[in-house]
């Protein structure tokens, strides 16, 4: 994903950057008349937020969501990392024309970025850690497939929409009989995404629905065995290919100096990675602090902060909102990318701090 990052900004800032637009804005012969960028957007991004519907599903049967004492400090920093930013946005943006549209643009955290980032730099740090990360990141993908699908998609068509749904409760009926036919279950997930897609509901939301419609019972499960073939796919090709097609932005001074000078693009970077911040860390310390949520043994608040920053890696998603918020606008698109690397150097030199910290302290 990062290589593929760079070379789309080397493209988009080379004397060839003409033939880079020119390629995302290519027409895929067929009925949808999607051009290539739509397709990773619509497309590639629903095998994304499949995996993420996975990793929910997971969650919610046996991991920290299943048990509520454990779930509330994450779930509420989640919460509060998307207010936060939003309101940071708005406030920055207030009286900008069309600037309502964007305010969801903050609000999310690219789950593989940060466990990325976390895996890299903090391996030495508990595992409980990367738990609240892990179900931050998950409680906070939930939110933004939830406002892409309600503020995001065009009026709802209804007989496309019910047919979808059809569709994925018959998807879901054969994972609870466990039947074993990869070809039908694509079938059906690409039936649902078309479905979705003509019923005016952003099609991602056909890959979280799958995800979350996958049976997690059985060693292995269903759903593990899925994830083993999907999550390569994922984060090998998907991501990865979107991410080529997203980021290429100029980078010049003035576009870099614009982000400061546009409200719109500014509440996103201040968003991002002041917002984050302190919704994260002041919704995690709040639950703590007025007694309906407890901390882990194995962390201390600089760990909580180091993670809080960690948040403020938008990219993925906030990207897809940002085109769907500003389609084609470039200052929100640098303001993204500006967001993620300073989240992404300030909570790696955080959490390398912890870690030599905590091998001095048990030494």
């Amino acid at each position: 994903m990062l290589i593929a990052t760079v070379l789309a900004l080397i493209w988009a800032n080379s004397p060839w950057s003409g033939a880079y637009e020119a390629l995302r804005s290519v027409v895929v012969p067929g009925p949808l008349h999607l051009t290539l960028y739509e397709w990773a957007a619509d497309g590639l991004l629903a095998i994304f937020f499949f995996v993420a519907g996975v990793e929910l599903k997971e969650e919610f049967v046996h991991g920290e969501l299943s048990r509520f004492r454990d779930a509330i400090l994450p779930v509420v920093a989640a919460l509060a990392g998307m207010v936060v930013p939003a309101l940071i946005y708005v406030g920055v943006s207030w009286g900008v024309p069309n600037a309502a549209r964007g305010w969801a643009i903050p609000t999310a955290t690219d789950i593989a970025f940060a466990l990325a980032v976390l895996a890299v730099t903090a391996s030495a740090l508990p595992m409980a850690l990367r738990a609240f990360l892990l179900t931050l990141a998950v409680v906070d993908d939930l939110g933004a497939i939830i406002v892409i699908a309600l503020f995001y998609g065009d009026k709802p068509s209804f007989l496309p929409l019910l047919a979808a749904v059809v569709v994925l409760a018959v998807f879901g009926l054969l994972q609870r009989r466990r039947v074993r036919s990869a070809f039908l279950y694509v079938l059906l997930g690409v039936a649902a995404w078309v479905l979705l897609h003509e019923a005016g509901i952003h099609p991602t939301v056909a890959g979280v629905a799958c995800g979350l419609l996958m049976n997690v019972d059985g060693d292995p499960s269903p759903a593990a065995r899925a994830d083993h073939v999907v999550r390569p796919v994922s984060a090998g090709f998907a991501v990865p290919v979107f991410a080529f097609l997203a980021a290429g932005v100029p980078l010049d001074l003035s576009a870099l100096e614009g982000v400061f000078t546009d409200r719109i693009a500014l509440g996103v970077l201040l968003g991002l990675v002041v917002g984050k911040f302190v919704g994260v860390f002041g919704g995690a310390w709040l639950s703590v602090r007025l007694g309906f949520a407890r901390i882990s043994p194995d962390l201390v608040w600089r760990d909580i902060a180091a993670v809080s920053v960690l948040a403020g890696i938008g990219f993925t998603v906030s990207l897809l909102i940002g085109d769907r918020a500003y389609q084609g606008d470039t200052g929100v698109t640098t303001a993204v990318l500006m967001a993620s690397v300073i989240a992404s150097l300030l909570a790696a030199a955080l959490l390398r701090i912890r870690v030599r910290t905590r091998a001095r302290d048990d030494i």
